[in-house]
């Protein structure tokens, strides 16, 4: 079984968790893994412990490429640079056109030839024109992704009510569906301001508590047969 280390993403701001390849990594090595974009630089942060271990039979676990080199460093602190004025640009074009869409993110790939612009919209885009708008003055393919108001918050993050980043963009993988009968069922007074996320949508901690009770119910349960 490959041996999983844990990093922080320089992009992103998450944790990867990542199998070691051929070069041997050490808290604080800046290492190139890979990503949805080609390439991500991500810093080692731990090489042993519980999220290493719970990690080693996870298959979503990336690859490192190899440690970064100074070339590495330079093309992202490029890329970064890029991605500003790409979104600064875009958001221009969208107010030019009039476009009912608010823009999330900007992302380009490690090879320079693909952009993906993240946006959020209540309904369909006619966003044509604006591609060629992007192409023309960018020169790379353009994608124009639309993603939903828990994936802005992924992607984005920030703090919850508790003061904390928000799961979403700190551990969780994928969204589960969260009910308001998952509030009642923890007996939550139901007051939407005080169970919604900064997504608006309900608080993925509560899908969380609900496993939690539930596990705790049945180790009473089992103590009390005994």
């Amino acid at each position: 079984m490959p041996e999983i280390v844990c990093l922080l993403s320089q992009r992103t701001g998450k944790i990867v968790r990542a199998k070691k390849g051929e070069d041997e990594v050490r808290m604080g090595d800046v290492c190139l893994v890979e990503s949805d974009w080609g390439g991500d630089l991500a810093v080692v942060t731990a090489v042993t412990g519980i999220l290493c271990e719970r990690a080693r039979s996870a298959k979503d676990a990336v690859r490192i490429v190899r440690k970064a080199s100074e070339d590495d460093l330079r093309k992202f602190n490029w890329l970064s640079d890029k991605e500003a004025g790409a979104y600064s640009l875009c958001l221009e074009r969208i107010t030019a056109r009039g476009l009912p869409m608010k823009l999330v993110s900007v992302r380009y790939f490690f090879s320079e030839k693909k952009g993906i612009f993240y946006y959020t919209a209540d309904g369909r885009i006619d966003f044509r024109q604006l591609v060629k708008d992007l192409a023309k003055e960018l020169r790379m393919r353009i994608e124009m992704r639309q993603v939903g108001v828990r994936d802005e918050a992924k992607m984005v993050g920030g703090l919850g009510v508790c003061g904390r980043p928000l799961c979403c963009f700190s551990f969780m993988r994928a969204f589960e569906p969260v009910t308001i009968q998952k509030a009642r069922k923890q007996q939550i007074v139901i007051n939407p301001t005080k169970i919604s996320g900064l997504c608006g949508r309900l608080m993925c901690c509560l899908g969380f508590e609900e496993e939690s009770r539930g596990r705790l119910y049945s180790e009473e349960d089992k103590v009390a047969e005994d």
